[in-house]
């Protein structure tokens, strides 16, 4: 994010401003800044994270259904187009998804569709901190669950990258 911004500019913001400054915090899915806008003033950036993070937890299985599903697949068709976010288009860069060698690349389109196929919704992992080879062991690993199970772990990966980016957009 090339703009910061300080949390009283936040707190301070016109509502639809405030909504357009962090509507982008999760992927295509404005409605969580506008589930918290009156919440403010936030006392921290932790406070507004955590606010944020309830208004997902909270949300109906229908509206996480299409938060997980509003995120690309890592390395996927979007990636290769150039359709990512910017946000995405960074994040999956860190972890080195824009550099996958032949096989790699063929590896992860094939964790993609199994894992699309067996869950209906894409792989979500926070991948900053990750490389390739450990965002490809947990994309194996978690095939193993169940789908309730995954839900739930896709919307607490969707939480980390939310305290992720409002920490790159918000300076202390």
């Amino acid at each position: 994010m090339s703009h910061t911004y300080s949390l009283e500019a936040i707190n301070q913001v016109a509502d639809t401003e405030f909504v357009s400054i962090l509507g982008g915090i999760f992927e295509h899915s404005p409605w969580v800044a506008e589930a918290v806008v009156a919440q403010r003033p936030f006392l921290s950036v932790h406070d507004l994270h955590a606010a944020m993070a309830h208004a997902v937890r909270s949300a109906d299985e229908e509206a996480r259904l299409t938060l997980i599903r509003a995120h690309p697949e890592l390395a996927g068709k979007a990636a290769v187009r150039g359709e990512l976010t910017a946000e995405s288009t960074r994040e999956q860069s860190g972890a080195g998804l824009n550099q996958c060698s032949p096989d790699e690349f063929a590896e992860l389109q094939r964790l993609n569709a199994e894992y699309n196929k067996k869950f209906g919704f894409p792989f979500i992992i926070a991948v900053r901190g990750h490389d390739r080879q450990s965002i490809i062991r947990h994309f194996t690993q978690r095939l193993n669950s169940d789908r309730v199970t995954e839900m739930q772990e896709c919307i607490e990966q969707i939480v980390r990258i939310g305290g992720f980016r409002l920490a790159d957009l918000i300076r202390p």
